[in-house]
């Protein structure tokens, strides 16, 4: 602990005017122990407090002038040195001096409380970024994963082309066809408008037979634009489809944005 800058920042005239919680008030006799400048200057303040009461107050009985220095040794012990003599103009100079050792007290506690608030902020400021930095790197070991899936010797790798309804549109499906999934690279399509989803189908071809294998959630918020599914179907082909948000039991046709065939 730097002793000076405990000493300037004003938390023992709060300690002696009696404005700290208990447990502030036990961490300041702690150091007042531990370091002799701290105490020293409780003493001083402690000292300075009586003078200005004693000047205020020139009607109080000697008795009662004990009561409060006996009061303050219960604190921080303390021999406050024989006092001068008094004029008449030291009571008025008492009085001035009180009140801006008052504002002093008041402006030092007003301080305080704000450093306080301002840590408070920090630490939240701090939480919320730790929070940031904990999804980001669990994102980052999500796409790491699905990297390793890609690359997996067994994926068979599916182009989907544009339809009529969009042709710039493309996709691609990853099909693991052992551990029954499909990861879906939709970076080739537009945003979908509000209140749509897009919906990947499993396509038997003959009949023609689709089989919905889920949504793309949260389109617009995945930067990676990478999707895994579950598909346990014997898939011939893979198309998708823009439908309302819940998606549909049948595919909309006129709403297919790409599609494509599953090689041999």
């Amino acid at each position: 602990m730097d002793v000076k800058e405990y000493i300037a920042s004003g938390v023992l005239e709060l300690y002696v005017a009696g404005a700290l919680s208990p447990e502030e008030n036990l961490e300041v006799q702690h150091y007042a122990l531990q370091h002799p400048e701290v105490k020293s200057e409780i003493e001083a303040i402690e000292k300075s407090i009586l003078e200005l009461t004693r000047t205020t107050s020139p009607k109080l009985s000697k008795d009662s002038f004990k009561t409060v220095r006996a009061q303050l040794d219960e604190v921080i012990q303390f021999k406050p040195e024989a006092s001068e003599r008094k004029t008449p103009w030291g009571n008025y100079v008492g009085w001035a001096a009180s009140i801006v050792l008052a504002i002093g007290l008041i402006g030092v506690y007003l301080q305080n409380n704000q450093l306080k608030t301002e840590i408070e902020i920090t630490n939240q400021e701090k939480e919320n970024l730790e929070q940031i930095l904990s999804t980001t790197q669990e994102k980052v070991i999500d796409k790491e994963a699905l990297l390793q899936q890609l690359r997996a010797k067994n994926i068979t790798v599916v182009a989907l082309g544009g339809q009529a309804v969009s042709p710039d549109s493309y996709a691609k499906a990853y099909w693991n066809r052992e551990e029954n999934k499909v990861i879906i690279d939709a970076q080739g399509l537009p945003e979908p408008p509000p209140g749509y989803a897009y919906q990947v189908w499993s396509l038997k071809l003959t009949p023609l037979t689709p089989t919905s294998i889920g949504l793309l959630e949260d389109f617009a918020t995945d930067d990676s634009k990478l999707f895994a599914l579950s598909n346990p179907n014997e898939s011939e082909a893979f198309g998708i489809t823009l439908e309302p948000e819940g998606g549909s039991e049948t595919p909309t046709l006129e709403q297919l944005y790409t599609l494509g065939a599953v090689g041999p």
